[in-house]
């Protein structure tokens, strides 16, 4: 088992590619920390690990809230100790709406949680990793954070925040023993949509522009099996990049 041992924090885990995510973990060896906003989703997630032999937590977190954050790790050291590895999975979108449209309480809604969460609960798992000198961080970026109209405005400029992010955290912490490390999914089939509400018809036209040229949607599956690649010491030596995955949509 390629994570026995390990404890690991998934936020955004209740469903999507965050439950896979879990999921894979728990059959690797690790102590999950099942992290979301829905506490029974979670603990739903949680009880089909413990089902499959697994052994994980569910917490209730919303990664906007520094308080929640606090209260996740705190949990998580409580249960288990420590944590060696945190995944970065929570998100929202932006229902496709362009800089023209923009209110100041979308770009932040959407920076608080696909920014700001991730940012703290790194900063969070940096106390814990910089001691032991060890850790790995993988954060869930997008190919929109990759390129300019796979999305609207805000949810654009707060994945390629993450990517920026990953980069910094990278390097800085190298030396350290720790690693971090960003997956830009392309169209995956997970729920995320969701918190589409009320779609921009110009943002959306905009970027669903190339969706035509998408060889084939993923499955959540398919990029836990990269997330638990970039957890493991199977990518000992892979730091601070980001890995697309995207069945070959943004090579055209």
């Amino acid at each position: 088992m390629k994570l026995s041992g390990k404890v690991a924090i998934v936020t955004g885990a209740a469903s999507g590619m965050g439950k896979a995510i879990a999921e894979l973990f728990a059959v690797e060896g690790a102590k999950v920390i099942v992290s979301d906003l829905r506490q029974e989703q979670a603990s739903q997630v949680v009880e089909t690990i413990e089902q499959q032999g697994g052994t994980a937590l569910a917490v209730q977190a919303n990664v906007a809230s520094e308080e929640d954050v606090q209260q996740l790790f705190e949990s998580a050291v409580s249960a288990y100790g420590t944590v060696d590895i945190l995944i970065n999975n929570a998100g929202i979108m932006d229902n496709f709406v362009p800089a023209a449209d923009l209110t100041d309480e979308l770009w932040e809604k959407v920076f608080a949680v696909n920014t700001t969460g991730p940012m703290r609960t790194t900063r969070k798992a940096l106390s814990i990793f910089v001691p032991k000198q060890s850790g790995v961080i993988v954060n869930i970026a997008s190919a929109g954070g990759l390129f300019g109209s796979r999305s609207g405005a805000a949810y654009t400029a707060s994945k390629h925040a993450v990517i920026g992010l990953t980069k910094n955290v990278g390097y800085q912490y190298a030396s350290l023993g720790i690693r971090c490390n960003a997956i830009a999914p392309g169209g995956v089939n997970t729920n995320i949509s969701a918190s589409m509400t009320a779609p921009n018809p110009f943002g959306a036209e905009k970027a669903m522009a190339g969706m035509g040229l998408n060889p084939r949607l993923g499955e959540p599956e398919e990029i836990a099996k990269v997330a638990l690649f970039l957890a493991s010491e199977d990518s000992s030596f892979v730091n601070g990049t980001t890995i697309t995955a995207d069945a070959g949509w943004t090579a055209y």
